[in-house]
């Protein structure tokens, strides 16, 4: 859905869009998934969400990303000395969700954040905030979040060590600066202009949801995404969706499954995703009910 998932969000994939998605979940649900992104990059997902009593709800959720190996390379080895080395990534995610009233819902999340590139590593903690608000306006869901609040963070380790004839070991440790998270401001809108529950359109076996979002990062430019889901019977879904103003993400499209039987639910999607001359993706989810 281009990543226009801040109000749409309505389960446990979408703890790192909007927290408050957590105080959807009915029982207990499961999620699984796996990317092959650009340049040989992949990350994983791992996400679990259970309701505690109706208005309370809380999920666990992992990220972990490789870069895949790339070569070790210097001043006088330019093509490489033999060695190889990864950058890594993982993100664990402790969630809180509670449903204030009919139409309001907020969600928080702390977060232990790691990177380590060869033999450096950054490691912080941050937290997430998000609400998800029915506005009773014509069907309209309002969607809001903020993303990595936390303390500046900088790189240590071995890797930056460096000969040196002041040092009596012979080595001294260059100091590296220190940077801040990611923080990143999410608004989004969705609505269901075709639905059981529709102010527009009521159909029983269709459902159209369409979302638009406004992201705003420090660390980058204001930029917008769009999205919509078709389903069918709840059964069969087409997604699609686009970026406007990204400098690399285009257009995105995919497909869901979702088998429902009495205590269990199984959903399987599949999306692919234009990152412009970075080339395509293909992204696989599993979800699981119980």
């Amino acid at each position: 859905m281009g990543g226009a998932y801040t109000a749409a969000a309505d389960d446990v994939s979408g703890i790192p869009y909007n927290p408050a998605s957590v105080s959807f979940v009915m029982g207990q649900q499961g999620f699984v998934s796996t990317n092959q992104y650009v340049a040989g990059i992949s990350y994983n997902v791992l996400g679990y969400a259970t309701n505690l009593s109706g208005v309370d709800y809380a999920g666990l959720h992992m990220f972990f990303l490789d870069s895949g190996s790339m070569d070790v390379t210097n001043e006088f080895y330019p093509d490489g000395t033999g060695e190889t080395f990864s950058m890594t990534g993982l993100c664990l995610r402790g969630t809180y969700g509670r449903r204030v009233t009919n139409r309001l819902r907020i969600g928080f999340t702390g977060k232990y954040i790691r990177e380590q590139i060869y033999t450096t590593q950054m490691q912080s903690f941050a937290v997430d905030i998000g609400s998800n608000f029915n506005t009773g306006i014509y069907g309209f869901v309002l969607g809001m979040s903020i993303n990595n609040l936390g303390p500046d963070v900088k790189y240590d380790g071995e890797g930056l060590e460096i000969e040196c004839d002041e040092s009596p070991t012979g080595y001294c440790q260059q100091i590296a600066e220190s940077f801040s998270l990611p923080l990143t401001f999410r608004l989004g809108f969705a609505n269901t202009l075709i639905g059981p529950e529709s102010e527009f359109i009521k159909s029983k076996n269709h459902k159209l949801l369409v979302s638009l979002d406004a992201i705003n990062p420090i660390d980058f430019t204001l930029y917008g995404a769009m999205g919509f889901e078709y389903g069918l019977s709840d059964t069969f879904f087409v997604r699609g969706g686009t970026h406007f103003g990204h400098d690399t993400a285009d257009a995105s499209l995919g497909l869901g499954f979702n088998l429902q039987t009495e205590g269990f639910g199984l959903g399987i999607d599949y999306a692919y995703v234009n990152y412009g001359v970075l080339d395509y993706t293909h992204q696989f989810g599993l979800n699981f009910e119980f």
